[in-house]
């Protein structure tokens, strides 16, 4: 076993959050480490909306720039029934007094990660190791011994700071023993991508489409570039089978509920996955030196595009704090003010929401059905109203209640 002397800060995924976290610290003159269990960076096709506020964020550390070279910028986005058609188109242009991004990025998370690591790398202060699988945590009194499996056997590092942004599945988490409350939704969730273009039939980028037997969410992704192919959400039925869901024919039909196509016609697949879904969010984002971020701390359904965001949003707001505390420019309650304002926000805001945007998209009475599509149109058609719903759905208010958290 080797054993050695780590920097004062020890970040475990590197992953979006691990690396924006260290990127942060590094720009305040912190040197961390990242350990990663993969062989290099992973392939993650689920995240890929960047709401005004995330942008606002990345471009203080000096990556929007590069994203927006690739993304696409989505001024508009629908709400959909499969039944009534268009409800609602929403413009995000009426956000703009509010934020400089008034619009949504869309680009894969996969396609972030290395404009990140070449900015983390590139500060001289950040090493990144991959094929490391995190094992364990030990206190030693004011110092942290932390363990990882790597391809010369088991590698032990003293650290002062941990940061878990290692996944729903963290074992950071798991091993400083923090509970992961709440619940795994049923129903699983089905991604699929085609180059089928939506916008022929008249969608805007991204739509939600409600139904109450298989609601979806659709997302136009750069991919590799122009055309660039859409992304369909779904739920997947419990008595389902994965082999059923991934099978083309389950596929080819979900997509034909939407055209409303014939079986005679079939679309071109590109990727096919089905994943379970979560809503937790840690008890405590924060015990002693252990400290979690993104996935790590909160998971929900994606409806809303907000993992991803609220992820990026703990680790920038992570990273300033602990930069702080480690320069002494600030005590340790400047992460007690980060687990409070990042839990706070989760559990009454991002868990609310994205909780409620499902059950809109699958609600059965056709009366309460037509209320909410009716109270969609309304509130639409008033650019006061309308401002106000994207203030919470684009997450700017999400950030200002955070923020106000003492």
């Amino acid at each position: 076993m080797q054993s050695s002397i780590g920097p004062a800060v020890m970040i475990v995924g590197a992953g979006p959050v691990g690396l924006i976290t260290a990127l942060v610290l590094a720009q305040q003159g912190i040197a961390s480490r990242v350990i990663e269990a993969a062989p290099g960076l992973t392939i993650d096709l689920r995240a890929g909306t960047f709401h005004p506020p995330t942008l606002e964020m990345l471009d203080g550390i000096g990556i929007a720039t590069e994203m927006l070279a690739l993304g696409i910028a989505v001024r508009y986005w629908q709400s959909r029934d499969l039944q009534e058609g268009l409800v609602a188109e929403w413009d995000l242009d009426l956000l703009r007094k509010d934020t400089p991004y008034p619009y949504r990025l869309h680009l894969e998370q996969h396609r972030l990660t290395p404009i990140l690591l070449q900015h983390v790398l590139s500060t001289g202060l950040v090493d990144v190791v991959f094929g490391h699988r995190f094992e364990a945590l030990h206190n030693q009194g004011d110092q942290l011994e932390v363990s990882a499996q790597g391809p010369q056997g088991l590698v032990t590092w003293k650290t002062q700071w941990l940061i878990g942004a290692d996944g729903g599945r963290s074992q950071v988490r798991k091993s400083a023993d923090i509970k992961f409350a709440g619940y795994t939704w049923p129903e699983r969730y089905s991604v699929l991508s085609t180059t089928f273009d939506f916008a022929t039939l008249g969608y805007r980028e991204n739509a939600y489409m409600s139904d109450p037997v298989q609601w979806s969410a659709l997302f136009k992704m750069p991919d590799e570039g122009p055309p660039g192919l859409w992304r369909m959400t779904l739920p997947v039925d419990p008595e389902t089978s994965e082999d059923e869901a991934l099978a083309g024919p389950y596929a080819q039909h979900a997509i034909r509920r939407i055209t409303g196509a014939d079986d005679s016609i079939t679309y071109p697949l590109v990727h096919q996955s089905i994943y379970s879904v979560h809503q937790r969010v840690a008890v405590r984002f924060r015990q002693g030196q252990v400290l979690l971020a993104g996935d790590a701390a909160h998971v929900n359904n994606p409806l809303g595009g907000f993992g991803l965001n609220s992820g990026i949003h703990d680790a920038i707001s992570l990273g300033h704090a602990l930069a702080r505390v480690v320069k002494g420019k600030e005590g340790e309650e400047a992460l007690d003010r980060y687990n409070r304002q990042r839990q706070q926000a989760n559990v009454t805001y991002v868990q609310e929401l994205s909780v409620r945007n499902k059950k809109n998209l699958e609600e059965k009475d056709p009366v309460l059905r037509a209320q909410r599509m009716q109270e969609l149109r309304t509130v639409c058609a008033d650019p006061i109203k309308a401002r106000d719903y994207l203030l919470n759905s684009s997450m700017i208010n999400s950030i200002r209640r955070a923020e106000s958290v003492a």
